[in-house]
This record gives C-alpha cells, structure tokens and sequence, in this order.
C-alpha cells in the first residue's frame, strides 16, 4: 500500500479550513532568495553576507510573527466540523485520561499538577493532522505530536506552563509498515514502534534490517526526529542517515514530500529534534543488508576483577574495533556490564575480541549465535528465546519515575576517575550509566550531513536514575544523584558547548524564553543554551530553517527550535 500522496512541488492552497492562513507568509518569506539558495549562502558565505541575509530573514519572518489570539472553543468546534467523531478527546470526555495515559512512559509526569492537552487527537489519517494544524492556526492552539511517549521530559505530551493552551495530535493509530524487499526500502508511519518495525521487515526477509534503537516501544517519529541511534550505528550509522524521503504536515496544514519541502527542510527533520519543523506521518527508509548469523555476548566485571582496568582500555578499544562490531558497556552498582552485537559467526568476534582486547577475557562459551531478530529480541528482553510477537508489544502504563542526561566523550577518561566513581554507585538513589561507542561509519560522516553533530566523539554517555516510590523525598534523592554524577563529570567530557543528545531530552539545560506566547525578540540567543549543547553549529542552520517553513513559530514547546528572527 502506498503512502498518501502529498502536494508535491505545487505547494498551492488546499479547500477546507484556514486555507488561506499562511498564504502571505509565503510570499514574505521569499525575499529575493529561495530558502535553498539562503542556507547555501548561510553555510558557505563571509560574515558581511551572512548578515545581509540575517536581515532579509528578519524582514521576511516580522510579518509573520503574528498569531491569532487563542480561542479553545472556536478551535474544539473547528475539529468537530473537520474531523470524525469518536477520535477528538477533550478534558471533559470520559477517556480523556486512559488516551492521554496510554504512552506515557514516566510517572513524574502522572501526576494532577502536570499541566495537560485541552483536546487529543488520535489520528487515524493524515487529513486529521493537517485539520489539526489548521485549526491549531486559526484558533491560536498550538499543536504538539506524540508518537510513542517516550519523550524524557514528557513535552510530547505536556507543559510545564498550565498557562500554555496547546493539544496533541496522537499519531499511535497511524502505525502502517509497507516492505519493499526487492528495493531494500520500507515506508514506516511516525505511530508505528521500532520493535513493529524490526517485526515487519524480519517477516519479510531475514537478510535485512534496520539500524535504529533497542527499546522496542520507542516510536518511530521521535526516534527518527532526534537522530536515533543503535547497536548497529558503527556499521551502517545513525537511523536518520537512512531516512530517504517523508510526508510531513507544515506549519500550513499542506502535506508535503522531500521534493515538496526542500532539501534543507528535509534536513532538519532528520535529527532536528520532534515537534519543531511540522508533524511527519511517514518516512521512506533504506534498509540494511544483516548476515544469516549474528553473534552477541554479555560478560560481567566487577569491580575487585579490574573493571576500572578495563573501563580505562575499553575507551580505547571500542571506538577503534572492527565496524561490525559494538562493545558498549552498562555500569551500575559495582560492576561494568560488557555487552556486545557482532555481524558475523561466533569465531569472528572470539578472535577480534583475544587480540584486540584480551584482558576482558571474553571466551567462545560467552558468545551465542543467532539471527538478526533474534539478536533485537535479546538486547530489548535480556535472554534468548523469546517470541518474535513480544516486539509488537506497545507497553503497558509506566511503573516507575526517572531522569536521564548525556555526556560526549572525546578524550579517554583517566583511570582514577573511574575508580572513584565507584563510591558514586553505593550511594543513595544511585543509577546508571551507559556508554555507546562510536568509531566506524559514525566517524565517517560529516558532523553538519544531519543536525545530530557528535560523530566524532569517542562514545557517548547516558545517566540514568530510576525510582518507584511516590514521594518528594525519593524524586529529590534520586534527581540529585543524577545531577551530582553530571556534574561530577564534566572536567572529563565535551566542552564549549558541552554536548548533549536531543533524544534524551533535558530541561536542566534551559527553556525557550517564551514558549506560550506570541515569540521573544531574543528567542534564540536565550535558545542557544540548550541548542548549541544539542546540535553544536548546526544550531544556527535550524533556526534559520525554521524561520522560512514556521515563521510564526506555530510548532513550539519549552525546548522547540526558535526562528532565527
């Protein structure tokens, strides 16, 4: 089945609600230059170009910076006369609270203070989307997407703000998966999660895959927006390197594909981060050739058998392995967890292992041969043997709260470092970390090809802090450790900016300067505190995008990319 089709290259008005909202938009963004040819002049001109072209932007985007005034009533009416019953939730409806529960994936977002959506959309096409928008437009509601709610600051979902009216387009229902085996690609809506996707290729053909995350429940649409990255990333790189077209609703409510919205709109949405260029409901992607068999293999080391040791080589070794290989490492309690995706046989791994790292030890015993699928089963569920059908599995309601931030490593951390976080681990409300290696295609990629910009650091680090007791005192407990760890580590990590990964989003960073209102004069400059940690020098690039397909800055949330004005 193929994808809708969307308004190409006519970009023209479209019948229907607010058809003419953004019309003169439009028209005053093209001040002289084409958006394409403006972001080529960004990239490549001299300084005194770059600010004749910043003023055009400015002129351009000042006629329209205006937003209609909010009207919930006008704009609940709006989605009654254009979209069926029985798919609009408003706070009023009796499912109201089973809808908007159904994704979320962190309890500290459960609770009666949190600042909720006046309506829901659970849209089941992408004509619903684009009346979303339309009437979001008209009625001065902004709308928010959400695919699979695992957004870790839950602004998929949420404000921070109860003063900030916006609702959410629900994309779970738009979920369809169509492979093209013979084509090697597959077309995948936003609703849809990484284990139906990996289930729906593995059900086609068992010599191809697809190079995104480990978290089966993790939706398509946010995973692709931030960049998404995988146990595969060091062979084939980032799930978002792989994104080949998409159908996105823009800030006008028109559908559009990659040749509709332009190679620098295309650009941004492939790791720009959710919820900022418009709302994508499909993406083309080319999938990967796998090999019959894989091998995996996890092995502990605990503290008292030199895992500090082995910490310090491990950042040495990882990056610098065979591209068919990760080794990335889980540390918690008092012990580092080696974990390990090869694509090949069992002997392949044993002997790169023996002489590229012998002092972990890693024996043919540990490593066990599978398929591909069967591998994704083993990372998602920790075992073997698991039924395939588990990665259809969308989750149930979230058990536990937790904070997450990252770290970019670019220089290898000294060994004493390492032995002193282990006190770290036994204090109370201890977490985790993560560490992911880079190296391989990773590093073969230009920093500016996607807005993800951290190719080249040595690994990345993710904290992690989970808990399950209801409490002010467990969440500041927790919440602390969290943050003293991030803090504790930040003589050993990327600096000036200090990185950070957009997917595991964190508003200890900051916030945009108005994200309810009408814009901020000095959106961006106050935006830069956390964009620059996010996309490093492609921050400016997306803003610019941002200004020429929504100047009204109608996409937004506390940590949306702000026009550049």
């Amino acid at each position: 089945m193929a994808p809708p089709m969307p308004h190409a290259k006519s970009r023209g008005k479209e019948k229907g609600v607010a058809a003419s909202v953004g019309d003169k938009d439009s028209a005053t963004i093209s001040c002289l230059l084409s958006p394409q040819t403006k972001l080529r002049i960004m990239a490549t001109a001299p300084s005194f170009l770059f600010a004749l072209l910043a003023v055009c932007i400015a002129i351009s985007t000042a006629a329209a910076m205006a937003t209609a005034p909010t009207n919930t009533t006008g704009f609940v009416s709006c989605l009654t006369v254009h979209i069926p019953p029985g798919i609009v939730y408003t706070q009023a409806s009796d499912s109201y609270p089973s809808v908007l529960d159904f994704s979320i994936k962190n309890l500290r977002f459960v609770t009666p203070a949190t600042p909720t959506p006046l309506v829901i959309i659970k849209a089941t096409k992408a004509s619903h989307v684009q009346a979303a928008v339309r009437c979001g437009v008209a009625h001065g509601v902004r709308v928010r997407p959400r695919s699979g709610g695992h957004d870790y600051e839950g602004l998929s979902y949420r404000s921070i703000d109860a003063a900030c009216p916006f609702s959410v387009v629900d994309l779970a229902a738009l979920r369809a998966i169509r492979v093209d085996v013979k084509r090697k690609s597959a077309w995948v809506d936003s609703g849809a999660t990484l284990g139906e996707l990996y289930y729906g290729i593995a059900n086609k053909s068992a010599r191809l895959g697809f190079p995104g995350g480990i978290g089966p429940t993790v939706g398509i649409g946010g995973h692709f927006s931030g960049g998404g990255f995988g146990l595969m990333m060091r062979k084939h790189g980032l799930a978002a390197d792989h994104v080949v077209d998409a159908v996105v609703v823009d800030a006008e409510g028109r559908l559009l594909d990659r040749a509709g919205m332009g190679e620098d709109h295309f650009w941004a949405i492939r790791g720009g981060g959710g919820g900022s260029f418009g709302i994508v409901v499909s993406w083309k992607l080319q999938l990967v050739r796998v090999p019959a068999t894989v091998t995996v293999f996890t092995v502990h080391r605990p503290r008292n058998r030199s895992a500090s040791d082995l910490l310090t080589k491990w950042q040495h070794v990882a990056p610098a392995l065979p591209r068919d290989v990760i080794l990335r490492v889980v540390v918690q309690n008092q012990e580092a967890q080696f974990e390990s995706l090869y694509l090949g046989r069992r002997t392949g791994i044993v002997a790169t292992m023996a002489r590229m790292f012998p002092e972990l030890g890693v024996m043919r015993e540990d490593c066990i041969e599978m398929s591909w699928i069967e591998s994704v089963l083993y990372f998602a569920f920790y075992g073997t043997g698991k039924p395939a059908a588990l990665l259809l599995a969308r989750g149930t309601k979230p058990d536990r709260y937790f904070k997450a931030k990252s770290d970019f490593v670019h220089q290898p951390i000294p060994r004493h470092v390492w032995e002193s976080t282990w006190s770290w681990f036994l204090k109370d409300g201890a977490g985790l970390l993560i560490l992911d290696p880079y190296g391989g295609q990773m590093g073969r990629v230009a920093p500016s090809a996607t807005p993800f910009p951290h190719r080249r650091a040595l690994y990345n680090v993710q904290y992690y802090g989970f808990w399950w007791d209801n409490g002010t005192e467990a969440s500041e407990k927790h919440m602390g450790w969290i943050r003293d760890m991030h803090q504790e580590m930040e003589p050993y990590v990327s600096k000036n900016p200090r990185g950070a990964y957009v997917n595991y989003r964190d508003l200890d960073l900051g916030v945009n300067d108005d994200y309810c209102g009408n814009g901020a004069e000095n959106g961006y400059k106050k935006a830069r505190a956390w964009g620059e940690p996010y996309f490093k020098a492609n921050f400016e690039r997306l803003a610019a995008v941002k200004a020429m397909v929504d100047p009204r800055d109608f996409f937004r949330n506390e940590q949306g990319i702000p026009p550049l004005r």
